[in-house]
């Protein structure tokens, strides 16, 4: 009985990012946003579980990375698809008078390219389930950890791009970052612990220390902060 525990967290990681996608297309982002957090707490806990309870199983592997595809993948993009949607069919009704212009065409295509970023994670998934070399670190950046910088930037900082006239540009460029980051061969820290001390989790400590900050001022906004410094301090620390 105590095997199946496990992937029960894992259906409900599932269900999270199921109604995730419900909630981002509906234009909902808050709620969108803290059913990936739910997911993302379901994600934790069914490989804590797992290792407790000392029960693994090739199903449980698999359906967890298809868990984080619908969660951490199809999710965060459907949110930055009604975004884009959305601010798209407002700029061109500003500028367009007919829906015969140019840029109603291209209001409605250019949202899609949010959907890049639910394949990338979906082979970003099967490397890791493949890759050998991520036991206490990871190659490319963590699904979840992608999934939530989108997610928070939408919902804490939606208002504040769209007072740029190229903040349209500025997100299909950063989901392309994304994408490549997903995939990218960089090596980057994971928040595990052989011991306590300093001595050798220097970089982990730092950066859960410069965590706090970042929450208390920016709200919402600081978890995609606290996704960018976790990026950028890999980039300088993790490579060799």
């Amino acid at each position: 009985m105590k095997k199946h525990i496990p992937n029960a967290i894992t259906c409900c990681n599932l269900l999270a990012g199921c109604v995730a996608i419900v909630f981002a297309l509906r234009g909902q982002h808050e709620a969108a946003l803290w059913a990936i957090v739910a997911g993302a707490v379901f994600d934790f806990f069914d490989g804590m579980t797992a290792r407790l309870l000392h029960v693994s199983s090739p199903i449980g592997k698999e359906l967890d990375s298809l868990a984080d595809v619908v969660t951490f993948g199809v999710a965060p993009s459907a949110m930055l698809f009604s975004f884009l949607s959305a601010q798209c069919s407002m700029l061109c009704e500003q500028a367009c008078d007919t829906t015969s212009c140019i840029g109603h065409y291209a209001s409605t295509i250019v949202p899609y390219v949010a959907f890049l970023m639910a394949a990338f994670s979906a082979l970003r998934l099967a490397k890791f389930n493949l890759d050998e070399r991520q036991a206490m670190g990871f190659i490319g950046l963590p699904t979840p950890a992608n999934a939530l910088f989108w997610s928070s930037l939408i919902v804490g900082g939606g208002e504040w791009l769209a007072t740029s006239p190229y903040y349209i540009y500025g997100l299909l460029a950063m989901s392309l970052v994304s994408c490549y980051l997903l995939v990218a061969e960089i090596p980057m820290f994971a928040l595990k612990f052989k011991t306590w001390g300093w001595q050798g989790n220097q970089v982990k400590y730092i950066f859960l220390i410069t965590c706090v900050p970042l929450l208390l001022f920016l709200g919402i906004l600081g978890i995609a902060a606290i996704i960018a410094w976790y990026v950028i301090l890999s980039i300088f620390t993790q490579r060799t």
